[in-house]
């Protein structure tokens, strides 16, 4: 999936790791969410509207945007197979950003290509989709 992520593939030394189950719900779309995770093993699947919209495999994160801008999450999360998640809550996270500067960047990139994928399928469904700001 591109690029490998250096910064993110050290977080599989991991010492604190969360199991899920294959058909575990890690978390569901509208809920608060408060922690990101890496997935240090297994595949996770990730829905808009219950419609799979990704699929991600180990040293790939989810869950950023809800910790980044304390909305509610915008997918729900699913594991495909067993899998290791590694948490980051905010206090861990500002602590990669200012131990390991390429974490932040890595964690930006991943977003932006999300959001690009998102408004391709946008314009291939819809001619006329606008966004709009908040005021």
């Amino acid at each position: 999936m591109g690029k490998p992520r250096t910064s993110l593939k050290f977080l599989k030394y991991a010492d604190t790791v969360e199991t899920f189950h294959a058909g575990d719900v890690i978390f569901r779309e509208g809920e608060t969410g408060r922690i990101m995770y890496v997935i240090k093993a297994g595949t996770v699947e990730l829905r808009i509207m219950d419609r799979p919209v990704e699929t991600l495999e180990a040293n790939e994160i989810l869950g950023e945007m809800a910790l980044l801008d304390s909305e509610t999450r915008s997918a729900t999360a699913v594991a495909v197979t067993d899998c290791q998640l590694v948490p980051i809550n905010s206090e861990k996270f500002l602590y990669l950003v200012r131990e390991t500067p390429y974490f932040a960047v890595e964690v930006m990139q991943i977003m932006a290509g999300r959001l690009r994928r998102m408004n391709r399928e946008t314009q291939s469904t819809s001619k006329t989709a606008v966004i709009r700001r908040p005021k």
